[in-house]
């Protein structure tokens, strides 16, 4: 790579680096930036992708005869970075470390050249056009640019500045900061997008890409998780579903303007997922998706509104309209059926079908599959004369990642998601050719739930930049910000003395710190993804949920110190939540509910027994799940799968009972075993329950959904703290429609 000129700027998302004044800038303000540091930053940037080791660092900052404490420095450095940035170690958006070997600076750089300068004489790769250079970082490093945030921050105006990622200056002042706020939101539409196209990138121009809403409340999809969030048009709206304080809906968006207005839904269906919308626009396929079982009641409801339609009995957990408008195809189990006075089987499959969408002119259908043990995603055809179903794309991903395809109106292109190196973008069939796909996106969003135009080849999708936050409940019941080391922090567990604290990341990894925060060590490696961990009661060693790649979950055990990483159970199926018995020699553990994806065995409960390793089922514990063993020994708290119920075992007497809790996820016991907390995530106030024990009397700790006002769309149940706290992981999805024609 071409060293970039010294008098050159180097951009990434708002923000633009000038190499000849040795100046951080965002958006047309200038961020205070120290030498050392800038000189790291700038170290970094000129490689983007690469590694750069800590030995390369030293050299060129401090050269090989000058003696400094280089580690301590070095640290330093890059923590006034992040910092300066916004980015932090832990979900790294720009700064990725790398143990003993340096750093990487993860995200897309653009390049701007000095007045003067030629851009394809200055571009720091020289393969690439100056355009092609001009890409940025996700939407969510946005933020509303006024008097108050600017005086925090202490930055400065810059009275003449080029915005990162677009060529033409914008002009602003002090004293009219607002137009660098009206510049922010061009910056997300015409700039939050990296492209690409293949192979073909020399050849041919990057499709572009227009940013179409701009609230960032759209839901996105979990690959784990079989209900993929599916949008349909009319071709003059979008029907797209939304999370409002945890409570799913629909939005209609309006392809002219962008706006964003909630769908009025029948109450029949009061947790509504969108299947797909029928041939002539006027019909929407919804399902009732309030608890996580699989198989909902099927509703017609009309675009315009008005009443709900059942379709008979049908329980299905996806379904699409037949070509003509008149049958409904819908998937049960593995099998795949039409509406009827009685269903007809149409056709049986190797897993459970979701997504499915027809060929224009009906002679083909995709599909997508979910492995429930691998959690690997895929695609499936069956032609409407043979209805054999076979993968599309075998072996294009390992493990498999590809879903959520659509054809284009004239049926030339097939458009779906999959996911290379953590990252979500959409690619290209020409027609019904299964070989050689082209990228459509290159991040930095996620890139999912495409969607295509009735009447042209435009396909529009959502671009996701999730982001969330850590925050401990008052007691007032007003929820704040979490500070410090554990506020990146999605699931969190002390140790008995509270000396200790464990906690998982936004990308599954299991940490490990003391309670202020020093001697924090990552305990599990990069390639093993971490649900929970719950340490022992000696505090020595923790239990994990975790899985590797294209792998079920199971029960692992890893020391305090991240040493004897051991699996605990021999078995192919998934295993989920192990708690400890107060001695520490076994586990209650269970299996995972429908959410996560279905398995053809039976739920139930089981303790492991460390010593002999043997494993003995929970008296009548069928259909249950998430299992929490009381710190004193006495009790075993569990789900019903359809999370309606919160039931306690009387371990000493083999005996059940339900609580008097409405719904509820996360059970979490407070240090003296005399209180459960549980999250009533059901419940459109998104409760968070104290119940006593063994009286089983409810308190509403508080209400989730009332308790905030910034822009929260989804509330996880994260832990306790030492003092029974309750920490709350507040969820901000930044998802907005963008468009893009495939031709």
């Amino acid at each position: 790579m071409q060293t970039p000129v010294a008098n050159s700027r180097l951009t990434f998302g708002l923000y633009e680096v000038d190499l000849q004044a040795g100046e951080l800038w965002k958006a047309g303000f200038r961020i205070k930036l120290q030498g050392q540091p800038f000189k790291v930053l700038t170290a970094l940037i000129e490689r983007p992708g690469q590694v750069v080791s800590r030995e390369e660092l030293q050299l060129r900052l401090w050269g090989k005869d000058t003696v400094v404490d280089f580690d301590h420095s070095l640290g330093t450095a890059i923590n006034k970075i992040r910092e300066a940035l916004g980015d932090s170690a832990e979900n790294p958006r720009f700064i990725e470390t790398l143990a003993r070997r340096g750093y990487r600076f993860i995200a897309p750089v653009g390049y701007l050249p000095a007045e003067g300068v030629p851009a394809q004489q200055s571009a720091t790769d020289p393969a690439r056009s100056a355009s092609e250079w001009n890409t940025t970082l996700p939407a969510g490093d946005v933020s509303p640019l006024n008097d108050a945030t600017l005086a925090t921050a202490g930055v400065q105006s810059k009275p003449d500045s080029t915005s990162s990622g677009i060529t033409q200056r914008v002009q602003t002042s002090v004293a009219r900061p607002y137009r660098w706020a009206i510049a922010t939101i061009g910056l997300v539409s015409m700039a939050a997008v990296g492209y690409f196209v293949g192979s073909s990138r020399s050849t041919t121009a990057p499709p572009h890409i227009t940013q179409i809403t701009h609230d960032g409340h759209l839901a996105p999809s979990v690959n784990t998780i079989e209900n993929h969030m599916a949008s349909a048009t009319d071709g003059v709206r979008l029907f797209a579903p939304t999370l409002e304080n945890g409570h799913a809906g629909l939005a209609v968006v309006s392809l002219s303007g962008g706006s964003v207005a909630p769908m009025s839904i029948p109450s029949e269906v009061a947790s509504p997922a969108l299947g797909d919308i029928s041939p002539d626009g006027s019909r929407l396929l919804l399902r009732d998706h309030l608890s996580p079982e699989s198989e909902q009641p099927l509703w017609v409801v009309p675009t315009i509104g008005g009443s709900p339609l059942r379709v008979g009995n049908t329980l299905a957990h996806d379904a699409t309209w037949m070509p003509d408008g008149k049958e409904i195809l819908y998937a049960n189990g593995n099998d795949l059926y039409l509406t009827g006075n009685k269903p007809e089987l149409y056709a049986s499959l190797p897993g459970r079908a979701f997504w499915l969408r027809w060929e224009p002119n009906g002679k083909l259908l995709r599909f997508s599959m979910i492995d429930p043990i691998a959690h690997t995603l895929s695609l499936w055809q069956l032609s409407a004369s043979d209805r054999k179903p076979v993968p599309v794309l075998a072996g294009f991903t390992n493990p498999s990642s590809e879903c959520c395809g659509i054809w284009t109106n004239s049926g030339r292109s097939f458009v779906f998601q999959s996911s290379h190196g953590g990252n979500t973008d959409l690619w290209k069939l020409s027609g019904e050719s299964t070989k050689n796909p082209v990228r459509l996106t290159d991040g930095p969003l996620e890139f999912q739930s495409p969607v295509a135009a009735p009447n042209s080849s435009r396909v529009f999708f959502l671009g996701v930049d999730a982001r969330s936050e850590l925050e401990r409940v008052t007691p007032n019941g007003e929820l704040v910000p979490e500070k410090g080391f554990l506020s990146s922090a999605f699931r969190i567990d002390y140790t008995r003395d509270g000396k200790w604290v464990a906690w998982t990341d936004s990308g599954g990894q299991l940490w490990r710190a003391s309670a202020d925060g020093t001697e924090k060590l990552q305990l599990t490696p990069d390639t093993l993804d971490v649900f929970l961990a719950q340490w022992s009661p000696d505090g020595s060693r923790l239990a994990l949920m975790a899985r590797e790649p294209g792998k079920a979950w199971q029960i692992y055990r890893v020391g305090a110190n991240g040493n004897d990483l051991t699996p605990l159970l021999k078995e192919s199926r998934n295993a989920a939540d192990p708690s400890w018995s107060p001695d520490g020699l076994s586990l209650v553990f269970g299996r995972i509910n429908d959410a996560m994806g279905k398995e053809n065995a039976a739920r139930t409960l089981h303790i492991l027994h460390l010593p002999t390793n043997q494993v003995e089922q929970v008296p009548a514990s069928d259909g249950l799940f998430s299992p929490r063993w009381s710190p004193d020994g006495r009790y075993i708290a569990a789900l019903t799968l359809d999370q309606r119920q919160v039931r306690l075992y009387d371990v000493a007497n083999h005996t059940w009972k339900a609580l008097s809790v409405p719904s509820g996820a996360d059970p979490v016991w407070s240090s003296d075993s005399r209180s459960l907390y549980v999250h009533g995530s059901l419940d459109p106030a998104q409760p968070i329950y104290r119940v006593s024990i063994p009286e089983g009397h409810v308190q509403e700790v508080v209400r989730l959904a009332d308790s905030r006002e910034n822009d929260a769309v989804d509330y996880v149940f994260g832990g306790l703290t030492q003092d029974n706290t309750p920490l709350i992981r507040a969820r901000i999805f930044a998802g907005n429609f963008y468009s893009l024609d495939v031709k």
